[in-house]
């Protein structure tokens, strides 16, 4: 039951954050793994196998809280779930540390961007229409390569080319159970699924916290968000460039 209720503790806090600011729940839970030595194959499989509950609960909360854009999540989730399942099979069999920075890179470039954007006067916002599909593919592979990576590459490529804060993180969320559950599967199939007090926890401590950052995620200010964003995505990618390079 203590280990559980660690795990529990880590789910919630990491589903807040995600709930909220569109990203961090697989990268926050995966880093916790990892260091407590838990292989990168199993520790992906067991963060993604407690997002379909997450993410479910999330989903459903940011869509009645109507933070979703059903364009965007129409045009995300079938290429967001090929991505991952591809991803999952990649990891099964070759390990992912190679990539990491050059998305990495990417990312403080994005996160950047967005601190830029969320500190100028003038805010105009626009729905995002092009280039979904490769961006879906992209950010579907790269979450199961790593462990997560679904809401900082898709919230913070949105973001970035001018769509709300709001509707991102709540379609990239509603679309995430979706890819979190191909993910899983595949890594069913392929390795199997063996921690399951880490996903228990993981699944319950995500699924408390879920309404709670959908309703967070209205009340914070346009502007604030975005810095809180971009704030966020920087600091985990230079930790991550950091923990590579050492």
């Amino acid at each position: 039951m203590e280990g559980i209720a660690t795990f529990i503790v880590v789910g919630f806090l990491a589903q807040l954050i995600d709930g909220t600011l569109g990203m961090a729940y697989g990268l926050s839970a995966t880093t916790f793994l990892l260091a407590a030595g838990v292989p990168p194959a199993v520790a992906s499989a067991s963060v993604h196998a407690a997002e379909v509950i997450t993410t479910g609960v999330s989903g459903l909360a940011h869509w009645n809280s109507g933070n979703v854009s059903g364009y965007l999540v129409k045009r995300l989730v079938v290429p967001g779930m090929i991505g991952a399942a591809t991803g999952a099979y990649t990891l099964a069999s070759v390990p992912g540390e190679r990539i990491k920075p050059l998305v990495a890179g990417y990312l403080v470039v994005m996160g950047v961007f967005i601190v830029w954007k969320g500190l100028r006067r003038a805010m105009q916002h626009k729905e995002v229409r092009s280039h979904l599909i490769p961006l879906g593919l992209g950010g579907g592979f790269l979450d199961a390569i790593g462990g997560g990576g679904w809401g900082p590459i898709v919230v913070s490529n949105l973001v970035a080319r001018g769509n709300h804060p709001r509707y991102s993180i709540g379609s990239v969320n509603f679309a995430e159970f979706f890819v979190a559950s191909a993910a899983s599967a595949a890594f069913f199939v392929t390795i199997g699924l063996s921690f399951w007090t880490a996903i228990v926890g993981l699944a319950i401590g995500g699924a408390i916290a879920a309404p709670i950052a959908a309703h967070l995620t209205r009340r914070v200010p346009t502007r604030a968000l975005m810095i809180v964003v971009g704030v966020i995505i920087i600091a985990l990618s230079v930790r991550t460039l950091y923990t590579v390079i050492r």
